[in-house]
C-alpha cells in the first residue's frame, strides 16, 4: 500500500525528516484510528507539510510498533524509549499521550519533484490509497476509505 502523510507545519515535522532529526512518524488517539493495524514494514510514506498542497517526500516503512490499552506510565516510556527517533516536543508529546498508538519508523527517505495534492473534503491527515496518482491534481480519483478499512 501506499499513504499519504500530512506532516504538522507548525512543528517543522517534514524539515525533522528531510535532515534526519526525525526517523519517526507517531499517530495515536483514545481508539485504534487510521493508520493503526493499516501500515506495514515496506509500505511506502509520501510526505507534505500541512497546508502546503504539495507532496514533496517519499519514504519507505522500516517498523511499525501498535500499541492499544495503554497505561499512562506506559505511553511514557514509549515515548521515552522511542524519543531518539521521534524528536518530539513536550507540546507534541502531551498531544499524542492518548491510550491507542502506532510509531512508524521511516527509512530512505528522498525528497521528489513536489506533487500538487488534490485534496477534498473528507481527508484525514494519513491517507492509505492504491498510488500516489490517485491523490495528484490531474490523475485524482474521488477518496474513499476502502483502503483503510481493517484487513480480514
Amino acid at each position: 500500500m501506499v499513504h499519504l502523510v500530512y506532516c504538522d507545519n507548525k512543528e517543522n515535522v517534514l524539515e525533522m525528516i528531510l535532515d534526519g532529526r526525525k526517523t519517526m512518524i507517531i499517530r495515536a488517539a483514545a481508539g485504534r484510528k487510521i493508520p493503526h493495524s493499516r501500515v506495514f514494514e515496506g509500505d511506502q510514506l509520501y510526505l507534505m507539510k500541512k497546508g502546503s498542497g504539495l507532496i514533496s517526500a517519499v519514504s519507505t516503512v522500516k517498523s511499525v510498533q501498535n500499541y492499544v490499552k495503554l497505561s499512562e506510565e506506559e505511553i511514557n516510556e514509549i515515548f521515552e524509549n522511542n524519543q531518539d527517533k521521534l524528536n518530539l516536543t513536550d507540546k507534541q508529546k502531551k498531544r499524542w499521550h492518548k491510550k491507542c498508538m502506532c510509531l512508524v519508523e521511516i527509512t530512505d527517505v528522498v525528497e521528489i519533484k513536489p506533487l500538487e495534492f488534490d485534496h477534498q473534503g473528507n481527508m484525514d491527515d494519513w491517507l492509505i490509497i492504491e498510488k500516489i496518482e490517485d491523490v495528484v491534481v490531474g490523475t485524482s480519483i474521488p477518496y474513499n476509505y476502502n483502503n483503510s478499512k481493517f484487513k480480514k
